[in-house]
């Protein structure tokens, strides 16, 4: 994987791009691998974004938008090197809309997790309508309140419900060990 810098509708900013997994071109908007980032943040954090590159990390919902309004993205979500989803279609709106999640279609073998959170909005602790982000300890795009959460607590292996979850692979009793985020033009 190689770290470079984007022109993101003239917005500089730096990204991490995997250029290996299944064809290359993907930039990484989260990944989560070992507990070294505080996750339960507010708005701000979510929306500007987070972390180390080279760590773990949230790209920010603002650039997240600006890759997406545009051009047709696809989502694969990686869970501790094991088992993947991917969604043909990936889109969040902007702040004006909560980051509202947009969706398309599932593939993979981590089973469907996400499509639960299609059309919800973006929440934080600190901006939670339905107390999910709260109650769960993670921002996410929650329901009511959640089939998976990739921003919860860092608890490695088996918890309560306020870790890092996928509920369609391991339940939502399991906090996964390792999740990557990314993204790439259709």
């Amino acid at each position: 994987m190689k770290q470079l810098v984007a022109l993101i509708y003239f917005f500089i900013t730096k990204v991490y791009c995997d250029q290996e997994t299944n064809g290359g071109g993907w930039t990484v908007i989260q990944r989560r691998q070992d507990g070294s980032q505080d996750f339960y943040l507010g708005w701000q954090s979510y929306k500007l974004g987070f972390g180390s590159l080279t760590g773990e990390f949230w790209l920010g919902l603002d650039n997240i938008y600006r890759l997406t309004r545009n051009i047709k993205n696809r989502l694969r979500v990686e869970l501790e090197d094991t088992v993947y989803a991917e969604y043909d279609y990936f889109a969040v709106s902007s702040e004006v809309d909560r980051y509202t999640l947009s969706l398309g279609s599932f593939s993979g073998t981590a089973g469907d997790s996400l499509s639960y959170h299609r059309n919800r909005p973006f929440t934080t602790k600190d901006s939670d309508g339905n107390h999910c982000a709260v109650t769960y300890k993670g921002a996410w795009w929650y329901g009511g309140c959640h089939h998976s959460n990739l921003n919860g607590l860092y608890l490695n292996g088996s918890h309560s419900t306020k870790g890092i979850n996928w509920f369609h692979w391991k339940r939502n009793r399991y906090s996964v060990k390792k999740a990557v985020m990314k993204i790439r033009p259709v």
